[in-house]
Formats: structure tokens, sequence, C-alpha cells
């Protein structure tokens, strides 16, 4: 059997509502976990039964450099706003091989924006202005 080259974590696209991002520095790709349950009834044994819990999610971080777009601080700002029916929306974080090819796909339902975060300033620096963003969401799972 050959043995495959693992996927290199420095080419990947973004989508959101379909439209693909592309030009960001870092994207987090979040944890699922459950707490478990613990149970027990009176006529067991002297050992506590344990049960999956409520499943949780941790956000999504989005780093990008800085440019003339206002997209993803307009996004923040509808929620900011309270603007329910619109801030929600679908995405996607897609890692790609050498040739262009989408080879994983994780799919995140209900996303919106929990945070904004401009980049720091300053004079005697020679870095990138680099904005950040985390996003919550209400579902996850890798399909590709």
């Amino acid at each position: 059997m050959a043995q495959k080259n693992p996927y290199k974590n420095y080419r990947f696209l973004l989508e959101i509502d379909g439209l693909v991002q592309a030009g960001f520095k870092e994207v987090t790709i979040p944890d699922s976990s459950q707490d478990p349950i613990e149970y027990r009834e009176g006529n067991d044994q002297p050992t506590v039964r344990k049960i999956p819990g409520l499943i949780k999610y941790g956000n999504i971080s989005l780093k990008v450099g800085l440019t003339d777009s206002m997209e993803l601080y307009e996004w923040r700002k509808l929620v900011e706003d309270g603007k329910t029916d619109d801030y929600y929306k679908n995405m996607a974080i897609i890692l790609i091989d050498e040739q262009g090819e989408s080879k994983s796909r994780w799919e995140f339902s209900r996303a919106w924006p929990t945070k904004y975060d401009a980049p720091d300033l300053n004079a005697t620096d020679n870095n990138i202005a680099i904005e950040s963003i985390d996003v919550a969401h209400e579902g996850m799972k890798r399909v590709k």
C-alpha cells in the first residue's frame, strides 16, 4: 500500500454563504466536545454511569491582513445592531493541495461573529496590519 503525504496547512480558503474568500493569514478550526453526565440509579453497582451531554463547539478564529474591505467588520456590526435576520451565515473552511484542488472541508452552520479586533498599530514596526474576528456557530461537520 502506497503511503500518502499529509496535506500542508498553509493553503486554504474560507467560504461564507457560498462566496469564497481568500487571503486569510490564519484560520483556526475549532474543537468539538461533550462533557459526560454522571448518572446512577439506586439499584446500580457502586459505579457511576457516564452518558454523553450537550455538544459544545469552540469558536472559529480568523486573521486577515487589513485592506479596504469592510465585509468582516460590517458582519460584526449586524450583530451589534441586533439584526438577527441578517447575521447568521453558513461557513466552510477548505484545505487545498498544491494544485488548488479541495482535499478537506469543514462546514459550520448558523455562524455569527462574537468579537472583532482591529490591528495594533506601531510606527516602528514592519509587519502587516492584521484584523481578527471570532465566529461562534451551532454545528460543525467534516464532509471531506
